[in-house]
């Protein structure tokens, strides 16, 4: 899957997924956990992107897979050690998206302090929306952010309830890791997170920006 930028109709191959965990107090709560002191970072592989109208794919590894609806940053000029005061001029774009988990996964890897690495990184399990232009997202921290599955709402949030803000999150993860154009920034999920069946149908939305629309079936 490669992304279109909406700006300029560069056509980037997708890089890094960098997302970030507990990045919303409510939603830290419902995991049991503590907010973090600093990002935490995960990642996943670019092979779990799929498309508005894709499916995901329910893996016979796991019994619990889980929904949780973020806002996404597209980078599309790099750098390293990039400034909080100019991070937001590294986004070409914003998209509503979905980090799929395989929750019974995740629980076995904490109790046993492995990665998370399997859990987050099936195919399909990082579907993304349309790209919307970075500058008709005035302030990325002022959006709404929803999710239902068969029409019912699960989740619902607001950016502005962020722990680390867009521009910080940038900012961190350019310290660690050069940010390349096509590096994909998932900034975390809401609370309301549960499992999704065969069957299912779920449909995320964000102020302005693309719905995105997918199905779910078993392996």
């Amino acid at each position: 899957m490669n992304l279109t930028l909406p700006e300029d109709g560069r056509v980037l191959r997708p890089g890094k997924l960098l997302c970030i965990g507990k990045n919303y107090a409510k939603h830290a709560a419902e995991m049991q956990s503590a907010v973090p002191e600093d990002p935490l970072i995960f990642l996943k592989p670019s092979t779990a992107l799929v498309g508005d109208g894709g499916v995901i794919v329910l893996p016979a590894l796991s019994a619990d897979v889980h929904h949780e609806v973020e806002l996404v940053a597209v980078i599309g000029r790099g750098g390293a050690g990039i400034p909080e005061r100019e991070a937001l001029a590294h986004v070409a774009a914003y998209a509503v998206g979905l980090d799929m988990t395989a929750r019974d996964l995740q629980a076995r890897a904490k109790q046993k302090g492995q990665p998370w690495s399997v859990s987050k990184g099936f195919d399909t399990f990082a579907p993304l929306g349309g790209l919307a232009p970075a500058r008709t997202v005035p302030d990325p921290q002022d959006l709404d952010l929803r999710l239902t599955v068969n029409g019912e709402t699960r989740q619902a949030g607001h950016t502005g309830d962020m722990v680390f803000s867009v521009a910080t999150l940038i900012a961190y993860c350019s310290r660690i890791f050069t940010l390349e154009p096509g590096d994909l920034l998932f900034t975390g999920t809401p609370e309301g997170v549960g499992p999704v069946q065969d069957g299912d149908v779920l449909e995320a939305v964000a102020s302005g920006l693309p719905p995105l629309r997918v199905t779910v079936r078993r392996a």
